[in-house]
């Protein structure tokens, strides 16, 4: 039997078993890269600057609705111009002409003229009104549960950003984790392929030599193409893997990715975490609760009276004059009372007492499909965990069935068939355990995306 290895490179084969141990061996450094991309990823991804800017839109609804319990200062001028309509005759002739030229004989002059009837427009001819009007509320429920309203809708939008953020976080990890999962099989194809290449070399030098038949060149060279394929399979899905992520810290598609040791298994704290509690989902449910507690408030505001005053200041008059006669002031209370509307308020009211009771049973819902969710995602890492620990065996297993068929191979008791198919074993045990290795931290980050302990601060 012809050994082969006593021509490969002494480098390439310590290159393949100190990857492997590198693989196997368990890391404790902190994933700092990650958790800087995880704040890129918050501040830079367009999907949280849109509920950001939501949320600053909420911000200003609340302002307007304390705005509205504030003075309201408002100017208005109007300006008449009128001709022809209805008219009110006053006879002023024919009530004074007559005493006039009385008492003209009687002073022997006429300082008492002769006077027209009058016909007066009643439409204002040349006529303007100028003034400033303050109001303010004194007594307005409506106003109260709008202000109510509005601050619960800014919470909920709060809630909507922190959700937005959390499941951006599982995104980011659950791609970074891919990425590494697709750049580790990339190494590991590389490695074996070096091994089956320089295999090739030396089973083709021999075969020119007359020294081993044709049969273990055709079977070097369709392991070398096979392995090419699946290397280059792995280098599509690095690359879609490393687009995927780049999208969503909003970067160009091709950065390259900076990684971290990641440890052999994520810690299993988690686990403890059995509630549901801290899901911004509840609090957006218990936050609508609120406010259809105050939509239901508002409903019946109309039991209220509505309370205000204003006070106008202004000048009106003909010809545009402006003197102490224009100028006026006007104060005024208001008082309006919705005493009868034909039973519409009560229809109002008992629709947001509906709403409210919805809502409370979508809760309840919402909390049992959250905790299911929890306990699932609990149970798949728990199964990743075995997954992987049969992995680690069955790699452990298939390195010392390779060890053991390269001594028989270099003492002539193996053939090379034989040696080819321990290294196929080797290789797809290295791979199902990278793969089984990153499935927990997948899994990992479902769990902290389930309980929401992941810390956004």
């Amino acid at each position: 039997m012809i050994n082969i290895f006593k021509d490969l490179p002494k480098k390439t084969t310590f290159g393949v078993l100190l990857f492997c141990m590198i693989f196997m061996a368990k890391q404790s450094s902190a994933q700092k890269q990650l958790n800087s991309y995880i704040q890129q990823g918050l501040v830079s991804n367009e999907s949280i600057k849109e509920q950001e800017f939501l949320l600053k839109r909420s911000i200003y609804a609340l302002q307007e609705a304390k705005s509205m319990f504030l003075p309201s200062v408002t100017f208005s001028t109007t300006y008449t111009k009128a001709d022809g309509g209805r008219t009110i005759d006053f006879p002023t002739g024919d009530l004074f002409n007559a005493a006039y030229a009385t008492l003209n004989q009687l002073t022997g002059s006429n300082s008492f003229p002769q006077l027209q009837n009058q016909s007066i427009l009643l439409n204002p001819d040349n006529f303007y009104d100028a003034k400033f009007r303050t109001s303010l509320p004194i007594l307005n429920a409506e106003l109260v549960y709008n202000k109510r309203i509005k601050s619960q809708q800014v919470d909920i939008q709060k809630a909507e950003v922190l959700m937005y953020k959390r499941e951006l976080v599982k995104e980011i990890k659950t791609a970074y984790y891919n990425y590494l999962k697709a750049t580790n099989a990339i190494r590991i194809y590389q490695s074996f392929l070096k091994l089956l290449e320089e295999g090739e070399r030396v089973n083709q030098s021999l075969f020119n030599n007359n020294k081993i038949n044709r049969t273990a060149v055709i079977r070097s060279q369709n392991e070398v193409s096979k392995i090419n394929a699946s290397l280059i399979a792995a280098q599509k899905t690095e690359e879609a893997a490393r687009y995927y992520f780049n999208f969503l810290l909003n970067r160009p598609l091709t950065d390259t990715i900076l990684t971290d040791d990641v440890p052999s298994l994520p810690a299993q704290d988690n686990l403890l975490i059995g509630d549901v509690s801290s899901r911004e989902e509840l609090a957006k449910l218990e936050i609508a609760k609120g406010i259809n507690q105050n939509l239901t408030g508002l409903a019946k505001s109309y039991l209220i009276p509505k309370i205000g005053t204003s006070l106008d200041l202004g000048s009106q008059g003909f010809d545009w004059k402006f003197n102490d006669k224009s100028r006026y002031y006007l104060l005024g209370v208001s008082l309006e009372w919705n005493l009868f509307s034909s039973g519409r308020n009560n229809y109002k009211i008992r629709q947001s007492i509906a709403s409210e009771q919805a809502t409370s049973a979508q809760t309840d819902h919402v909390a049992q499909q959250l905790l299911t969710e929890l306990n699932v995602r609990r149970a798949n890492l728990q199964s990743a965990v075995a997954q992987y620990k049969a992995a680690q065996s069955q790699l452990k297993t298939s390195q010392t069935y390779y060890n053991d068929m390269t001594k028989l191979y270099k003492e002539g008791m193996a053939i090379y068939i034989e040696l080819l198919d321990a290294q196929n074993q080797w290789v797809d045990a290295q791979l199902q355990s990278n793969i089984a290795l990153f499935d927990t931290w997948v899994s990992f980050t479902a769990i902290e995306r389930a309980n929401a302990s992941f810390n956004l601060q």
